[in-house]
């Protein structure tokens, strides 16, 4: 891998804390790059703009959404599902920005979980009150890649439980710039996201966003 904006950032091991088996929370690992994530989502949704999707059975969704690379994901009355271009415009979904691919792919590393090269990237945008239900990635082709997740903005609690809805689910209070990268025997484990409190953070003002980044394809 090239030398990247990475390189520079101190990371202290010992701030890995261990989930499940596979499961990791990357404690403020991304926190040093928060300025060009910040630059990086407002070029994104300059060019697919957030937008509030709704489930299959009508549903709205509490977050806006909006996505980058080879494909994104996407939810209507047809199901759940990854496309090469976004809906709204018909135009192919951003290209996903460097400092994006560069993070997923060294987050990934460690986490333990080497050579990712994530082909899609969903934002999501969690206005205070916003949420997400527990539910499981499993719109992917290749189960033996992990997910990566992204936290910017305001802090959240993050739910993580087990491959049984029904399952205890851990609390995990995420900060921005904090990373949780979950795969192997975690990979489809249920997650979800509490109420998003109401706050204001410095450079991302009354809102969390979150970057999924995962290989679709």
């Amino acid at each position: 891998m090239q030398r990247g904006l990475f390189d520079d950032l101190p990371y202290d091991a010992t701030a890995r804390r261990r989930l499940a088996p596979g499961a990791f929370w990357l404690v403020g690992f991304a926190r040093g790059l928060e300025a060009e994530l910040h630059h990086a989502v407002a070029a994104v949704a300059a060019m697919a703009p957030f937008r509030a999707m709704a489930t299959p059975g009508g549903r709205p969704m509490s977050v806006t959404t909006t996505c980058c690379g080879a494909v994104g994901w996407v939810s209507d009355r047809h199901g759940y599902r990854y496309a090469p271009c976004d809906p709204t415009t018909g135009a192919p979904w951003p290209p996903m920005p460097p400092v994006f691919a560069d993070l997923a792919a060294r987050a990934a590393a460690a986490a333990g979980h080497g050579a990712f090269a994530p082909d899609a990237c969903l934002v999501n945008r969690y206005a205070p009150g916003a949420r997400m239900g527990l539910h499981q990635d499993v719109d992917e082709r290749d189960f033996a890649q992990p997910i990566v997740s992204v936290s910017l903005g305001l802090p959240a609690v993050f739910r993580f439980g087990g491959v049984q809805r029904g399952d205890a689910a851990r609390r995990v209070p995420l900060a921005s710039g904090d990373v949780v990268v979950w795969g192997g025997p975690s990979r489809r484990f249920f997650h979800g996201v509490l109420p998003v409190a109401d706050g204001l953070h410095p450079r991302f003002g009354r809102c969390r966003i979150n970057l999924t980044f995962r290989v679709a394809r």
